[in-house]
């Protein structure tokens, strides 16, 4: 993929679900190609538009922890 194929799919994907965290990624891996670069655009995205209360707690409950500087400044301090 390329980026001009790379973004406008992504846009595309966070157009059909930008209110579900998971169904826009769901949406965006199945296309195959590069889907880490895809998966962390429509990601970005949505986490935007829903903010963190959009990510399932199981999801956010398997991450790498987040800094500290993170934690400290962010909005939705999790």
């Amino acid at each position: 993929m390329s980026a001009q194929d790379t973004v406008p799919f992504a846009l595309w994907c966070c157009s059909h679900h930008l209110d579900s965290y998971p169904e826009a990624l769901w949406l965006a891996v199945s296309a195959g190609g590069d889907r880490d670069t895809v998966c962390a655009i429509v990601g970005g995205i949505v986490a935007s538009y829903t903010g963190l209360s959009g990510i399932p707690d199981e999801w956010k409950g398997k991450r790498e922890p987040l800094p500290a500087w993170h934690v400290a400044n962010g909005p939705d301090e999790q």
